[in-house]
């Protein structure tokens, strides 16, 4: 993870600018109406929610899905931007719940107008978000989409109950990372093949890859809250220990552990997590049992998965190059540095 900036592939990285750049003209047009009679102290508040930067990843699957399986209109783009208004709801209310004073270097909506307008921000978003899903994809994209968004309030509540539970398994960890990350990703995949018009076949297929990379990207994010740069990630390092949460490096080094070591950890987990000291420590016993690299491992096992997944799909003409596409993806998560 200390290795320079790891940049996208070329076409992954030239595709993606342009379907961002479609999906937040989409958000722009779509938001002169839905917004339209609201107080303008929201709209403000939503813009600058929305166009504050991000790296798009939830649009971007909707639409990569939605063309390997042959379609590709203006309201895809409309589909793409529901998601995006949802995953924006997600941040500005994790950002009430943590207090946060900043996002991506500059003040967080919390910061800048305040709790309750934030608050309020965020449930118009959700709101919106599931009424673009239910006019666009139906009622059965809108039941999918609903089973995410439980599911992830579900696994807040779940990590809630293992703070500083130094009883957790790694099998609770997954479980909470799928609700938390893991659905809504495969929600996005699942919604585009469904808005297309796939079979059965390939909308499991590009759910299970959803679901795969879902998880690979939570285990990466769990290697650089101690291997990144906050430069890079826009996040402060450690934050995870002092939150006392369980990630994969450190259920690792517990699991290797000698006794002496574990009574370390456990003292660790338990004491003032606040300390430099203490999180310096922490660091040098999860690799000194090779917590890091296992995790990666995983990582990097989770990724094979979800390319595996692709299968189904043909390897050549359109439907090939957004599937070749998704690879890169796929890949790109190991190597991302922020």
């Amino acid at each position: 993870m200390n290795t320079p900036e790891t940049h996208p592939p070329v076409d992954l990285r030239g595709t993606t600018a342009t379907v961002t750049a479609r999906v937040e003209a989409a958000m722009r047009h779509d938001l002169t109406t839905a917004l339209a009679g609201c107080d303008p102290l929201l709209g403000e508040i939503v813009h600058y929610a929305l166009f504050n930067g991000g790296k798009r990843i939830r649009p971007l699957l909707t639409v990569l899905c939605s063309r390997c399986c042959g379609r590709d209109d203006a309201e895809l783009y409309q589909l793409a931007a529901a998601f995006e208004y949802l995953h924006v709801a997600t941040l500005v209310h994790d950002d009430v719940i943590d207090r946060a004073e900043q996002r991506r270097g500059t003040p967080t909506v919390v910061a800048r107008h305040g709790l309750t307008a934030a608050i309020l921000a965020g449930d118009w978003l959700h709101a919106h978000s599931m009424h673009l899903i239910g006019k666009l994809a139906g009622g059965r994209g809108l039941e999918i989409f609903c089973q995410a968004t439980a599911s992830m309030v579900n696994g807040e509540f779940a990590q809630l109950r293992l703070i500083g539970d130094i009883t957790g398994t790694e099998q609770q960890y997954f479980e909470v990372i799928r609700q938390k990350t893991g659905n809504l990703i495969r929600s996005t995949c699942s919604i585009g093949a469904l808005f297309a018009g796939a079979d059965e076949a390939r909308r499991t297929a590009l759910a299970t890859y959803g679901d795969r990379i879902g998880a690979a990207f939570q285990v990466v994010d769990d290697l650089l809250d101690f291997l990144g740069s906050a430069h890079r990630t826009g996040k402060t390092i450690g934050n995870d220990f002092i939150e006392g949460k369980f990630t994969l490096p450190l259920l690792h080094a517990l699991e290797r552990a000698d006794d002496q070591d574990r009574h370390t950890l456990n003292q660790l987990l338990t004491g003032d997590r606040t300390r430099t000291e203490a999180y310096r420590q922490l660091v040098d016993l999860i690799g000194r049992y090779a917590g890091f690299d296992s995790a990666a491992q995983t990582a990097r096992q989770l990724v094979a998965e979800a390319i595996l997944a692709l299968a189904p799909f043909h390897a050549s003409g359109q439907e090939g190059e957004n599937v070749a596409l998704l690879k890169q993806l796929a890949e790109y998560i190991l190597a991302r540095t922020k």
